[in-house]
Parts: C-alpha cells; sequence; structure tokens
C-alpha cells in the first residue's frame, strides 16, 4: 500500500507524471534498453493513485516498451477513463492509428533527447521525427511532451514553438543543478517558459541522484518556475521511481516536500487540479466527460 501525504490532495487532484511495466511476459522489454525496471502494473498504478489521494493520472510512455504502447493502452483501459496517456511513435506512424489512440485516451506524444548529440535512443521520438509529426498532432488537439537536456531545450525552443501546441518540459527541464540558477541556460529556460505555451512539471528527483531526500539545492530552480509558469506548472509523482530502491513512502514525502516548500492552497488547488485539467482536456475525473 502506498502512503498518503500528511495534508490530503484537493479534490480531483492530478499525478501527471507515471509509468506501468509489466507483466513482463505479456508487455516485453527492448533488448537494448536504458534501464531495467521494476514490475510496476497498471493495476499497481490505479492502487497507488487512490492510495494517494488522487483522482487521475497520465502515464507515460516508457521508452524500455519502445514504440509498443501496448501496456501503456491497456492501462488506460483498465483504469476506465481515469487515465491519460502520452505515446511514444514513429514518424510514419498512420492517421488511423493516431485517431485510434486518441480514441483510446492518449493526448500527447513523447520526445526523448537526452543522449549525446550524435546518439538517439532506442524506441524513442526525437525532435527530427517531430517535426514530421507535429501538424498531425496538432490537428488531433494533442500536445508534445519532451524529455531533454536544458541546452538542447534552449535549441530547440523556436521550432518548438512553431509547431502551434502545448510543449511540456519533463523533470523541470533537466538542467545542471550545480551550475546554480544564475547560469545562462537556466535563465534562457525560464525566459522561454513565459513567453510561449511551454509548460513543466515540477519532478526534483531525476536531477540529482545524490540530491534526497529534501532536495535542497534543487528547491531554488523549483521556486523559480513555480514563479515563472504558475499557470502552466504540473506536478509529477514519477512512479514508479526507476533506478530506485522501492519505497511504499516515496510519493508521500515528495508530495510533503512540494507543500513545504510552496505553502500555498491556492497555487496547490492550481497545480494539482486546475493546470492539469486545462492541458489534458477533461473537465471530469471519472472520465464520463
Amino acid at each position: 500500500m502506498t502512503s498518503a501525504p500528511t495534508l490530503a490532495l484537493p479534490a480531483d487532484a492530478w499525478d501527471s507524471h507515471a509509468h506501468v511495466f509489466g507483466p513482463f511476459d505479456r508487455y516485453p522489454l527492448l533488448t537494448e534498453r536504458r534501464y531495467d525496471p521494476p514490475l510496476a502494473s497498471a493495476e499497481d498504478y490505479i492502487s497507488a493513485l487512490h492510495d494517494v489521494g488522487f483522482a487521475r493520472g497520465v502515464l507515460v510512455h516508457p521508452s524500455a516498451c519502445g514504440y509498443d504502447n501496448t501496456c501503456t493502452r491497456d492501462a488506460l483501459r483498465k483504469a476506465k477513463g481515469r487515465i491519460v496517456g502520452v505515446g511514444v511513435v514513429q514518424p510514419g506512424i498512420g492517421d488511423r492509428e493516431l485517431e485510434l489512440m486518441h480514441a483510446e485516451g492518449f493526448r500527447a506524444v513523447r520526445v526523448t533527447v537526452t543522449g549525446a548529440r550524435s546518439q538517439q535512443y532506442s524506441g524513442s521520438l526525437d525532435y527530427e521525427g517531430l517535426r514530421e509529426l507535429a501538424p498531425r498532432l496538432r490537428a488531433l488537439g494533442w500536445h508534445v511532451e519532451v524529455w531533454s537536456n536544458c541546452e538542447r531545450i534552449v535549441a530547440a525552443a523556436p521550432e518548438l514553438a512553431s509547431y502551434g501546441m502545448p510543449v511540456v518540459f519533463d523533470h523541470m527541464g533537466y538542467f545542471n543543478p550545480d551550475a546554480g540558477i544564475d547560469a545562462a541556460v537556466f535563465q534562457s529556460f525560464l525566459a522561454l517558459l513565459k513567453s510561449h505555451d511551454f509548460w513543466v512539471k515540477l519532478i526534483p528527483i531525476r536531477l540529482s541522484k545524490t540530491a534526497g531526500p529534501d532536495y535542497a539545492g534543487i528547491r531554488p530552480f523549483h521556486d523559480c518556475l513555480l514563479e515563472a509558469v504558475p499557470g502552466r506548472a504540473l506536478y509529477g509523482t514519477d512512479w514508479p521511481h526507476l533506478s530506485m530502491e522501492p519505497s511504499p513512502t516515496r510519493v508521500a514525502r515528495l508530495i510533503n516536500l512540494f507543500d513545504s516548500w510552496t505553502n500555498d492552497h491556492g497555487l496547490r488547488q492550481r497545480i494539482f487540479v486546475d493546470n492539469p485539467r486545462r492541458l489534458y482536456g477533461r473537465d471530469d475525473p471519472t472520465g464520463s466527460g
């Protein structure tokens, strides 16, 4: 059972970032992958949402499963409208397949560009592939989620803005916290967030493997991001916390940390409820609307 935070989440709260894996005999992993995920089934995630107090969730299809979105698709079906999907697709995907994914509850695709410039991970979509897909995604009313090094986000930002749809940056923009908040790259990222339909997920745990459990070095960046775009910031648990020891209390501790950093009920309502509701386009937490 996953622990609940000290302060109950507001009604209709969203977890805007999680993944599911397995059972692996039914949903196999890529042979070449960056990590070995834990077993974290759709049923486990739906149970965790209930335990923590989230009404809705967003499942981001994991790169370890490549372009086969079946595990995420089945999770959306099992959640009966409670979860929205972010898929990983190839540029040549057909319109009919995209329309089917839309009917199943997908509302975005994910771009992953976190390696060296000469390297692209197997089973992931890059900026070049997004360029080909963007008009069709915009026609569906979808958005783009980007996990990319902050330097490459800044370089790609003009083209991303030109697509005319929301762009969500995972893991707080994936900057280098050791460079400090005054670093030119981070300041450029802040300016871009303010200037375009750009969103950011407030997930501190991928930025430093040594900063936990209080992530004190991340807080100044967190504060800057919230000040920059309080109406376009989202909260994600990043469940099941890849490459970290399993912990039934980590989600609650991270929410408690967010609350200690913000201490603002109005802002809490925006981050957990109003912002994701506006982005994902469903006002009814049961999914019937």
